[in-house]
């Protein structure tokens, strides 16, 4: 875990034959770099460790984690809503097996609860039906349909029509296996480097130049062409794995056809949490999903926390990318919201009782469709797309980007190496 002066001494190669940069920082030959130290960036840094290769992890934060990967509902997604084949679908479905033997061997705590996703009107039960049928064709082939007075005999605070089981949903300590991920990769020889910003890119003949610095270095009136890098670092191969960042820092890389680059879309989701000691439920309660999300539910923490959320607020995407970098989005959470979540809970549990709610926390979804938009696909891109040899961009890891994490890193190492 080393700060940017100290990585010219954490094992990379000074590369005297390509002399220095213009702006007189030095340039180090790295092997692997991997941009990003949540879940994703962590899971690929191990895997491509395990690969054989020499990795190093810039992060800009004082530590890992700290973005979308420990700003969720912490679940482990059985598959069930995206499309057939998609990298969602299949990313999920082996993900969660990986997952769950990974915890189970490692000792993170996780626990297998199950979920119901319910209908609570007669419009809404076709739609169940739908899921099922998507589902199955994605290979998940555990789910039960059944009526509501057989999962309200299950979940007696429960009210719906109808129901679907998953019983291979679960969740996890994120942070837990965050830290495991971490080991495993610094074990193996991985450096990490945290208060380390990228400041730009270039691909030119020579490969790929990764421009960074402090964060520190980095101020409210940032413009790109102003922050000279204080060391270019010259992989041979780099993933993008910035999450929230991952399509600004795309569009500060010279020579990569910008057409290569989605528009990045954010959606905001709060989480409150029920003051009462005892949980209501036993399992994880779902309602049917919504335009940029999979709806307002109710999700249990290994200590028994009850949660409520996320809910979807789109926005500002027009951030500019040090913001982004820097991970300076809103996070507070607006008391005044928890009106809007009250009927929608009660849709499904009408006992709860007026003021239980409490501001919990929020977390942001890196996207890449907004609002009214279908819903999109993971997008990890390589050579075949944009052209660039050892450039991989991975964009809209959103959920089930926990779940899937394992599996986009072995993704990643049999495809790209």
């Amino acid at each position: 875990m080393l700060p940017l002066r100290r990585l010219a001494v954490a094992g990379l190669r000074r590369d005297r034959g390509r002399g220095l940069a213009s702006s007189g920082a030095p340039r180090e030959a790295a092997d692997a770099v991997v941009v990003g130290a949540g879940v994703v960036g962590l899971a690929v840094a191990r895997a491509l460790a395990m690969a054989g290769r020499e990795v190093v992890v810039v992060e800009a934060a004082p530590s890992f984690g700290t973005g979308t990967s420990s700003r969720n509902s912490e679940v482990i997604h059985a598959g069930i809503y995206y499309s057939p084949n998609s990298l969602k679908a299949r990313l999920c479905v082996r993900g969660k097996e990986m997952l769950y033997k990974y915890c189970a061997e490692r000792g993170v705590p996780h626990k297998l609860l199950g979920k119901l996703i319910v209908a609570t009107s007669a419009a809404e039960t076709p739609k169940l039906d739908m899921l099922l049928r998507n589902a199955k064709e994605s290979g998940v082939d555990d789910l039960r349909m059944m009526e509501g007075s057989q999962a309200m005999e299950m979940e007696p605070e429960l009210q719906c029509l109808k129901a679907l089981l998953s019983p291979s949903t679960g969740i996890v300590d994120s942070h837990s296996f965050m830290l495991s991920l971490l080991a495993d990769a610094e074990n193996l020889g991985t450096t990490i480097s945290y208060n380390t910003a990228v400041v730009g890119g270039h691909v030119g003949y020579d490969g790929l130049e990764l421009h960074v610095s402090e964060s520190k270095e980095l101020q409210d009136d940032y413009v790109e062409s102003h922050v000279s890098p204080q060391l270019t670092l010259l992989p041979k191969l780099l993933i993008n794995a910035a999450g929230l960042s991952a399509v600004p820092l795309a569009k500060t890389f010279h020579g990569l056809s910008q057409g290569c680059v989605p528009t990045a879309y954010y959606a905001r989701g709060c989480y409150f949490t029920l003051s009462q000691s005892k949980s209501p439920f036993s399992r994880l309660i779902y309602p049917l999903p919504e335009d940029g999300g999979i709806g307002v539910h109710v999700t249990l923490d290994l200590n028994g926390l009850v949660k409520f959320g996320p809910d979807v607020e789109w926005i500002d995407g027009g951030m500019d990318p040090v913001s982004c970098f820097l991970n300076r989005f809103d996070y507070s959470v607006n008391p005044q919201r928890c009106s809007r979540f009250y009927p929608v809970i009660r849709k499904y549990f009408p006992n709860l009782k007026d003021g239980c709610l409490e501001p919990g926390y929020s977390g942001i979804r890196p996207k890449l469709c907004g609002p009214g938009q279908p819903p999109t696909d993971f997008v990890i891109q390589g050579e075949d797309v944009h052209g660039i040899p050892g450039l991989v961009n991975l964009f809209g890891i959103e959920s089930p980007g926990l779940t899937s994490s394992l599996a986009i890193a072995e993704h990643i190492v049999s495809r790209y190496l």
